[in-house]
């Protein structure tokens, strides 16, 4: 059993949903990302997104994009993810880590050469924004090979004729986007997510973790009342860009601040009953 599916099944017999924070690579430089990498865990986060920084994204919104062009600057590459990956797994065998990008950095690194060297460093599963299920096979033998989790998106807008396509080959979980547009600018309303779900657990026994718009404890909560898990994004990343000096340095207020933020976050998730 996969580290993403013993957590999940850990979590069901709690009685409980799961907070998934996410954290840029190298933003704003590879130190201060690790720390917070590393701090997660204690602060509540029950699996954990590492955001591959890359140039062109086409999903994610204005906060997402600037950590990203942060992260680059910062030195990201996919070899200093995979370091940073490896760097956490030091300290921390059991949370599941997540890696969430784009086809180009991994096609430009070798598609069997990272999922190999992804797997090595501790990576768990795969989220590839822009590789749709009919261009999987980049992806599928290698990951399948290496025992990465191959996590989809579902949109609001995707038909139910459509979800057996999207769900073949997919394993960890299902990454449902709440709303129609990029991350970071809009939330789905309770309502909106109740009418969703049910649909999405008629194709699939994989856990559905919400995302995209989740900026509060509420939020959040919300969240895991109707799903299985949480993403937080955006809210984490304006936080950390408020600490940064002029010249978009970290400060000595930048970890601890984010890592506050996410266990107010983490209280509210784990306060649920499921």
């Amino acid at each position: 059993m996969s580290r993403i599916a013993r957590r999940f099944a850990s979590l069901r017999q709690q009685g409980r949903g799961a907070l998934i924070p996410y954290v840029e690579a190298c933003d704003p430089d590879y130190d201060t990302s690790l720390a917070i990498l590393r701090g997660m865990p204690g602060a509540g986060a029950d699996l954990i997104e590492v955001g591959v920084p890359f140039s062109d994204p086409s999903a994610d919104g204005p906060t997402i994009q600037k950590a990203a062009l942060r992260g680059l600057k910062g030195g990201s590459s996919m070899k200093r993810v995979l370091e940073m990956v490896r760097a956490f797994r030091e300290g921390d065998d059991e949370t599941p880590i997540i890696l969430m990008g784009y086809t180009n950095p991994i096609e430009a690194y070798g598609p069997e050469r990272f999922c190999v060297d992804a797997r090595k460093a501790g990576v768990d599963g795969l989220i590839v924004v822009d590789l749709p299920p009919e261009e999987s096979d980049l992806l599928a033998g290698p990951a399948a090979a290496a025992g990465l989790d191959i996590i989809r998106l579902v949109a609001p807008t995707t038909p139910d004729e459509r979800l057996p396509v999207v769900f073949s080959g997919a394993s960890g979980f299902v990454y449902y986007v709440s709303i129609t547009g990029v991350t970071g600018t809009r939330t789905a309303s309770t309502d909106e997510l109740a009418l969703a779900l049910p649909r999405l657990r008629k194709a699939t026994d994989l856990p559905i973790a919400i995302g995209f718009g989740i900026r509060t404890p509420e939020l959040a909560a919300n969240a895991v009342r109707v799903a299985d898990a949480a993403v937080v994004a955006s809210a984490l990343l304006n936080t950390l860009e408020t600490t940064l000096d002029e010249e978009g340095k970290a400060t000595s207020r930048t970890v601890p601040a984010v890592l506050e933020q996410l266990r107010g976050l983490a209280d509210a998730v784990h306060a649920v009953k499921k």
